[in-house]
């Protein structure tokens, strides 16, 4: 599925990013005392050297919260000025009510629509896409689009194959649909401002795979949540392949090559693979952002908390294009194409 190919003149704009982690740091050597394993084992094969994990008072609707108080002062809004509100994350704190009302009600917001949304890895990207295409629709104004997760709740941690892979973390951004002649209060032009924004989202996914990536648990297994348990050379595989095919996917559909684009952020899970597949797109490395030595995966939060880092730092500049890409369990995989 592809949305934005006709752009209506409404267009999806970032106003403010924000981001969120658990106090406790968790090295790799902190793990190989109660694991088989060690931090050369777990650098060389993932390039992660260290996670967050949660405290308990840290939940993934506490981590949600603080992200998306960032965003809005990085946005200059209040809370009451929102009118959506969606969590993307495969960790919420309970079956229900959604992640999103929960942060709805802490940020002193009432009436704005709100819910979860759910496609792991790749929720960020199938988030974006959601969201842009209701503010596109004139429904709502102004989103507060979250990534977050606790997966370390869902851990087996005696299990060295998926127990050093993850980390916990939250990645906000505040989007508002922006028409002609609006622009952000900064002074740009009229017509640099009118480039900004989301250009084209992409979204994939395939079932039959879904034994190779997923939780032993649920509400119907009896069992819930469970423990995450993966086919590591598996999920790999699809992964550099799937990933890739997002990529050229957005660059085709707007005549675009990979010189086109200024930073490429993949989702965060390995290293490794990130390297392969910028290696078979011709991406040059130093214009991949990687965050996954710092976080690990923190799955739908990976890509929102390192654009949000990023932005921090000031490493974008106005117009830069950026491509985001992920692969998920299901698998469901995507990418979205945006103007800074």
């Amino acid at each position: 599925m592809m949305s934005g190919e006709t752009r209506a003149e409404t267009r999806t704009v970032p106003r403010g990013w924000g981001h969120a982690l658990p106090k406790r740091r968790v090295s790799n050597e902190e793990l190989s005392k109660t694991l088989d394993t060690s931090d050369e084992w777990i650098r060389q094969r993932t390039g992660i050297r260290e996670r967050r994990v949660a405290g308990d008072d840290e939940t993934t609707s506490t981590l949600a919260r603080d992200a998306a108080r960032m965003a809005l002062a990085n946005a200059g809004w209040t809370a009451d000025t929102v009118d959506l509100f969606v969590v993307v994350t495969a960790t919420p704190d309970l079956t229900f009510p959604s992640v999103a009302c929960l942060v709805q009600a802490e940020l002193d917001n009432h009436g704005a629509a709100a819910f979860d949304l759910a496609a792991a890895c790749s929720g960020f990207v199938y988030g974006l896409s959601v969201v842009d295409a209701l503010l596109r629709g004139g429904g709502h104004r102004r989103a507060l689009l979250m990534g977050a997760e606790v997966f370390s709740r869902i851990l087996d941690w005696n299990d060295r194959r998926t127990a050093v892979l993850f980390g916990d973390g939250a990645g906000a951004v505040a989007l508002e649909a922006a028409g002609p002649g609006d622009g952000d209060g900064d002074g740009a032009g009229d017509d640099d401002e009118a480039r900004r924004g989301i250009i084209s989202t992409h979204l994939f996914a395939d079932g039959s795979h879904s034994e190779a990536l997923r939780t032993t648990g649920g509400v119907v297994c009896g069992a819930a949540p469970g423990v995450v348990t993966m086919e590591g050379r598996e999920v790999y595989r699809h992964a550099v392949v799937r990933m890739a095919e997002a990529v050229e996917a957005a660059l085709a559909a707007n005549g675009m090559g990979s010189d086109d684009v200024d930073w490429f952020i993949p989702h965060q899970a390995n290293l490794r693979l990130m390297e392969t597949m910028a290696e078979r797109l011709g991406i040059v490395r130093e214009r991949m952002l990687v965050s996954v030595d710092r976080h690990a995966n923190t799955s739908a939060a990976s890509i929102p908390l390192l654009v949000s880092e990023e932005s921090a730092a000031g490493r974008f500049r106005r117009g830069d294009l950026l491509l985001l890409e992920a692969l998920g369990a299901g698998f469901t995989w995507g990418s979205a194409l945006l103007r800074w």
